[in-house]
């Protein structure tokens, strides 16, 4: 067990040092650093960087949580890595589960079984490596004048449930309102870099329509060029792909130009051209394959891998499926990580305080954990209350 005493830090207030039991060898006012295999133990708002050996109770740490205006005043970040969370503040259904399920449960022409047979001969839940193969198949049976339609027609019946499964889920266009975009677009560009692992069109909205300049890195003509990524702007840079993103045969990455509000829409075209490039399921190292396969989301993820300075970690849980993200975050070893934890009670945040501490157990890095309803992104006011209706989802007391 660990004996010590707090005492409080008064160059940071919200940071306490464990200092040992004072001993004949360790007078009361020569106090050292508590520290276990000679690394330092560090507590910040109830936060660890080393913790010791054994396995820790999630009642070994506190329930406190940083306001993020303060923290970001002393331990200011210079890039953000969004996870899911950051989307449900907005829109409470992207909070499902899997969208491979969601185009299993579709009203409109969900996955067959014939269909489903194909994901699991790819051993994949995945869209992008089934729709990539069919696509070899149609060329394959082309070149060899094999008489098929089999190949083209289930491209378009999987295509077709992805098309349904996204829209029953994506908030629409219509619902987002100018201010709510306005104030995601003013919080993404206090940033050098946003590394973002949604594939949702939350961040893609609020980039093309803020006052502020950003750079997805997507050249003139929509396409992304592996040895053009300077940039003088927050970079806004999608790990996991996105619906706005399609890859062509080659591998290279194309950014889509239909207007905003109208992007959605065109998600649901069906066409055979374009394949969605998004990683949305599975185990993390079925991601990184996909990930590979594209220069555009290898080249993101190296970046994060190399990122330099202070790293905010909003509504991101880091599970054991994005261990991928999890390993750049550990490869770039910034100082500081800023870590949100939604204040459900006291027991959630410091189950949250634990599982965190337990990834980077033993990496020297200084974990400091805030409130994330007060962050810009978790504002409350940002939530669009919704309501069933039919085969869709409407906003509470709008009108279609």
């Amino acid at each position: 067990m660990l004996v010590g005493s707090w005492i409080r830090n008064a160059e940071h207030p919200a940071v306490r040092r464990i200092f040992p039991r004072p001993t004949a060898d360790s007078p009361i006012d020569k106090p050292h650093l508590c520290s276990y295999k000679s690394s330092p133990f560090w507590l910040t708002s109830g936060l660890f960087t080393r913790k010791r050996s054994e396995t820790m109770d999630f009642t070994d740490f506190d329930a406190e949580l940083s306001d993020w205006a303060q923290l970001q005043n002393t331990h200011p970040c210079t890039g953000l890595l969004l996870g899911n969370g950051a989307s449900r503040a907005v829109w409470k259904h992207f909070a499902y589960d899997s969208l491979f399920e969601l185009a299993q449960t579709t009203r409109n022409k969900p996955l067959s079984p014939t269909e489903l047979a194909l994901f699991k001969s790819m051993d994949t839940e995945n869209f992008e490596p089934v729709l990539s193969g069919l696509k070899i198949a149609m060329r394959v049976n082309a070149a060899l004048t094999i008489s098929s339609s089999s190949p083209r027609n289930r491209y378009f019946a999987i295509k077709e449930a992805l098309i349904h499964g996204i829209r029953s889920a994506h908030i629409p266009w219509r619902l987002m309102e100018p201010s709510t975009i306005a104030h995601i677009s003013q919080a993404l560009s206090q940033y050098e870099t946003v590394y973002s692992t949604n594939y949702d069109l939350l961040a893609y909205w609020a980039v093309m329509h803020g006052a502020h300049p950003f750079d997805d890195l997507f050249d003139d003509d929509a396409t992304f060029n592996l040895h053009r990524t300077d940039s003088h702007a927050t970079r806004v840079l999608y790990l996991h792909g996105g619906m706005h993103l399609v890859k062509h045969f080659d591998g290279t990455t194309r950014k889509l130009l239909s207007s905003e509000s109208t992007l959605l829409g065109s998600f649901a075209v069906n066409a055979l051209e374009d394949v969605p490039l998004f990683v949305c399921e599975g185990r993390s190292d079925d991601k990184m394959k996909i990930i590979r396969g594209s220069d555009y989301l290898a080249y993101c993820h190296a970046q994060l891998a190399r990122h330099q300075g202070a790293l905010c970690i909003f509504g991101h849980a880091l599970g054991r499926q994005d261990r991928h993200i999890l390993d750049a975050v550990l490869q770039a070893r910034p100082q500081t990580l800023a870590i949100s934890i939604l204040p459900r009670n006291d027991a959630f945040v410091q189950h949250q305080k634990r599982h965190y501490h337990a990834l980077f157990e033993g990496q020297h890095i200084e974990l400091q954990f805030f409130n994330a309803l007060t962050h810009p992104l978790g504002n409350p006011r940002l939530s669009v209350p919704v309501t069933r209706a039919g085969d869709g989802v409407e906003a509470k007391g709008s009108q279609s």
